[in-house]
Order: structure tokens, then sequence, then C-alpha cells
């Protein structure tokens, strides 16, 4: 081992109380603080990007294909021959206004059809939509915030009225299910029932208003809408859902700013608290710096001294920062105790994302600007005169 290394050993970790050590363990909790709460903010973010657009994807898909002018279009799209590899689910939808009707309460909503073998995200209780009834009654699966406000039980009878060709048709339906989704835009808006059904009322069993793709990379989804409207036919055009729903997908997205700027504050507290620390170290090793000039060591093997010593402190720190951030993430993504309000943020349990790769981009980032600014106050160290510095005190 080199002797700057050795000597920055022995006064870094002094079994002896003193100053010096103080002031290390503080700098060494300062940091490990700072490079937590990064890897914190960055699994938080993360996780609740993630679960708040997977519940719009759950329920509206990636992309949607409709008509240009929004009639409704035949149902045809297996002739286009999209590739599976790319589109991994594709749901045929109609959506129609009505009124469902439960006893004395009324309320309006939007029915929104899809196949009775389709598998319906969020369902919290009951079954899905292919349940075997007589003709004179459907299934259909509502929201659980729409059951508690009109006091619908489940298997309870409920009717839907529509406006078709200025006359008034009423379905009767039965309630097999409640669904949660969280976003109180669609547990308040939409119930749905069999495609079939309202085929049916429409008069024609090939009419559909549109259909909606999930694709296995939602990263990809502007690149692929733009390949797939290539095979579409001419009235038809696909949209992603980004841009169906630009509200929800703009909030997601000033969280990225957010996080930013909190990433940046915590950075720059690390730094400061470094750079102090360092610079208060200095000071109080002034007789050793004079002494160590005074026996012929040149101002690089001094710097290199308090250089190790910031190593320390930087390393020791950020190591535990890490396993302290890791760790609670863990914690939380596996046993969930800290809970939100959902209809302020959609979701009940604070989501978890950990990517390792930004893990180790803060580690790195935070070891690279740390080295850059303890460079600063070593520039102070060719200022001490020899002679003043042994008898500084």
């Amino acid at each position: 081992m080199s002797t700057p290394f050795e000597i920055a050993k022995k006064i870094s970790f002094q079994k002896q109380k003193t100053y010096t050590r103080f002031i290390v363990r503080i700098s060494i909790t300062a940091t490990a603080i700072s490079v937590a709460a990064i890897i914190l903010t960055l699994s938080i973010v993360n996780g609740f990007q993630e679960a708040i657009a997977n519940k719009v994807y759950d329920f509206w898909g990636h992309i949607r294909i409709t008509s240009v002018s929004g009639a409704p279009i035949e149902d045809k799209i297996n002739t286009l021959g999209l590739d599976p590899k790319v589109v991994t689910h594709i749901t045929p939808f109609i959506n129609q206004t009505s009124v469902l009707s439960y006893k004395q309460d009324i309320e309006g909503v939007v029915v929104k059809g899809v196949p009775a073998s389709e598998k319906i995200s969020f369902l919290t209780k009951g079954k899905g939509l292919d349940v075997n009834y007589n003709n004179t009654r459907t299934a259909i699966i509502i929201s659980d915030a729409l059951a508690a406000k009109l006091n619908i039980p489940l298997n309870a009878t409920v009717r839907l009225y529509f406006m078709s060709n200025e006359t008034v048709q009423q379905r009767k339906m039965i309630v097999t299910g409640f669904y949660h989704t969280g976003i109180e835009e669609y547990d308040r808006q939409f119930v749905v029932v069999d495609i079939k059904m309202l085929q049916q009322l429409n008069g024609d069993n090939q009419k559909i208003d549109g259909y909606t793709l999930k694709i296995k990379d939602a990263n990809n989804a502007q690149a692929i809408t733009d390949t797939i409207q290539k095979q579409l036919p001419n009235n038809w055009v696909a949209t992603t859902v980004k841009d169906y729903y630009p509200q929800i997908f703009d909030w997601i997205n000033v969280q990225t700013v957010n996080r930013n700027v909190t990433i940046t504050i915590l950075l720059i507290i690390a730094i400061v608290n470094l750079l102090t620390c360092l610079f208060i170290l200095m000071l109080e090793r002034v007789n050793m710096i004079g002494t160590l000039a005074a026996l012929g060591a040149n101002n690089n093997f001094i710097r290199k001294i308090f250089l190790y010593q910031a190593s320390f402190i930087c390393w020791i720190g950020i190591a535990i920062g890490a396993g302290v951030g890791i760790g609670l993430s863990l914690l939380q993504m596996h046993f969930g105790w800290i809970q939100l309000d959902e209809s302020a943020y959609f979701i009940k349990t604070m989501p978890i994302k950990i990517i390792p790769s930004e893990i180790i981009l803060v580690i790195l980032s935070t070891a690279i600007i740390s080295y850059l600014s303890f460079l600063i106050p070593t520039l102070w160290i060719k200022k001490v005169a020899p002679a003043n510095a042994i008898k500084f005190d």
C-alpha cells in the first residue's frame, strides 16, 4: 500500500474518540442518506409511472383502431395479418351511452361491449361475461363504486335503457361481477357487457366501433402504431392510447420532472456535505500538512492523503446508502406498508420498481461527481506555508 493511503486510513478510522472521527461519521451518514433517498425516489417514481400506465393499458390496450369518422367499421382485422410477435392481443369493442336503472335509482353510463370470453381487467368479485342465461337476461359487470352508489348487490337484476332509432329500448341484465380500477373516471362511467348484445341492439352483428390492441413493448407504441397504420384500410386510423388520454399520461410525465428536481437537490446536498467535510478535515490537519511539507513531501503527496480520506467517506456512504435504499424498496415491494389515497393517486399501495441499471448509474454518478468536487478543497494545500502551519493552533 502507498504511504498516503496508510496515513489516510490511520486518521480516518481511529479507534479513540476524536473530532476527525466524528466528522467522518457524520459525512458518511449524510452521504448514505442522500444515496438512499435518490434510489428510493427512482424506485417510487418508476413504480408509480408503470402502475398508472398499466391500469390504462389493461383497460384500453396500448393502441386503438377506429374509423376516421368514428362510424362503425366491419370486424375484419384478422385479414390484415398483424404480426403476433408484436401485437399480443386484439379485442373488438363497442361503446354506447345508456341509462342504468336499479329499483328507483338511475345513473348515466357508457356501456362497453367486448367478447364474452374476454378476460375482464380489474375484476374483484364475481364472474366474467361468459355466463349462460336465457334470452331475457344478459351478464353485466359494473364497478364496485357504482354498486356502492346505487346499492346494487352481486347477482342483482338491473335494466339498461338505450336510445335507438328515436325509440327507447330496454335490456334486462344480471350483475355477475364487480371491477375496480381505482381511476374514478372509469369506475363511475363504464359498465361491461357482451359485445353481441350491443350488436343485436344495433341490428348488425358485423359492425363494431373499433379494436384495442395490446403490444409486447409499450415503449415502442408510437413506432408500432405507425407501422400498423400502413396496413389499415383508408378509412381506419390507429392511435396510441397516450394520445386518447393525454391528461393522464401528461400527469405521469410530470413525475419525471419532480424526480429529476429531487435528485438534483439531493446530489447538491451530498456534494456540499463532502466539500465541507474535507475542508474541515484539512483545517484540522494543518499541523500535519506543515510537518509533511517540512519533511519534503510535495503537494501531490499531501493531496493524495485527503483524496484517499474523502474516498473512504464517499464509498462507505454510497455502499450503506445503496444497501438501505434497495432494502427499503424491497420491503415496500413485498409488504406494501405505505398506503396512498386512491382517489388522488389511483392506487392504494405505493408501487416500487427497481431498475438495476439506474442504481448502478446513481452509484457511479455520485462517485464521479464527488471525486471531481474533492479536487476543489485540495487546491488550498499549496497555499499552506510549512513554517506557519507547524505553528498553527
